[in-house]
């Protein structure tokens, strides 16, 4: 069995994988290959899992799995699992973080002393009493809601999948999560029905004017509606780690927008989680080498 490795894991896999075959980085390879592990970097497009006519699996080391042409995979006869437990303290992680540099003005205040500036005068908010609505409610989102609840914050949200969660108040439409949202974050898988999810429209049910969190995907945010919220005050701040493409074209609007705060979509990167991917994927392979599938 030839196991590709085609996109960045922790530096230990290779020598975990061993066991199951032969290890290798080479993209050129492909033809060859009965198993290729991907992270987001890959296309696993049809015109890729044609190159792979020995191909049984692919492993998303993490969690959506819109790089892959799963249907298609799955009519070649080729088995697509991700490590969806993996990376959820790790995005919560950020989400969280970023959450938390805004009401403090962390980017404002560096900035500010590094200029020589003493900006006693830009006060804080807190978390603490403030709603956060979130969008999924799946392992990363929920890693969040027990960092919010601890917090002091009220968390609802909105899954189409799921009708009740120990961690938050559900609600039926993302109207009415958005509603009296203080934060919103996003972790929801692109489909056709959550791009450009959260746009004008949606915006325009907000009573307040809430901070934006996107750990989940970028294409999840119509850019263009988010630029205009960002201008006339409908949202107070947008904060992602999630772009159409990785790195952004340099005309993605967000870019030049005020009151943004970006990251190079490092949300699944801690050592930790990497190697928790590494573990993950093992058993996954484990599993299915002893089920006779590959």
């Amino acid at each position: 069995m030839l196991i590709l490795i085609s996109d960045a894991f922790d530096a230990s896999l290779p020598q975990k994988l061993k066991s199951f075959g032969e290890v290798t980085t080479d993209k050129n390879r492909l033809s060859e290959a009965h198993v290729v592990l991907v992270r987001s970097k890959t296309k696993c497009t049809k015109e890729y899992i044609d190159q792979a006519p020995n191909l049984k699996l692919i492993i998303r080391g993490g969690v959506g799995i819109d790089n892959i042409d799963k249907p298609y995979a799955e009519s070649k006869g080729i088995i697509v699992r991700n490590t969806p437990k993996s990376s959820a303290i790790a995005v919560a992680e950020l989400a969280f973080a970023l959450m938390l540099s805004t009401p403090n003005n962390l980017v404002a205040y560096h900035n500010g002393m590094k200029r020589g500036e003493w900006l006693k005068n830009l006060k804080r908010t807190e978390l603490y009493g403030k709603t956060l609505c979130l969008f999924g409610i799946g392992n990363i989102a929920s890693k969040v809601a027990e960092r919010a609840k601890a917090f002091g914050m009220t968390v609802v949200a909105y899954d189409k999948y799921v009708s009740s969660s120990p961690l938050a108040k559900m609600v039926g439409t993302p109207e009415e999560a958005v509603a009296d949202a203080d934060y919103i974050s996003l972790h929801l898988p692109l489909t056709d029905e959550t791009r450009g999810m959260v746009n004008k429209t949606l915006i325009s049910h907000c009573k307040k004017q809430p901070v934006v969190i996107n750990t989940g995907r970028g294409l999840c945010v119509d850019a263009q509606d988010m630029v205009a919220a960002l201008a006339d005050g409908s949202v107070a701040w947008y904060c992602t780690d999630v772009y159409p493409s990785d790195p952004p074209s340099e005309d993605y609007p967000i870019l030049k927008a005020e009151r943004v705060t970006l990251t190079p979509h490092v949300g699944a990167n801690s050592e930790e989680n990497l190697d928790r991917i590494g573990e993950e994927t093992y058993e996954i392979m484990d599993e299915l080498q002893k089920g006779g599938k590959i």
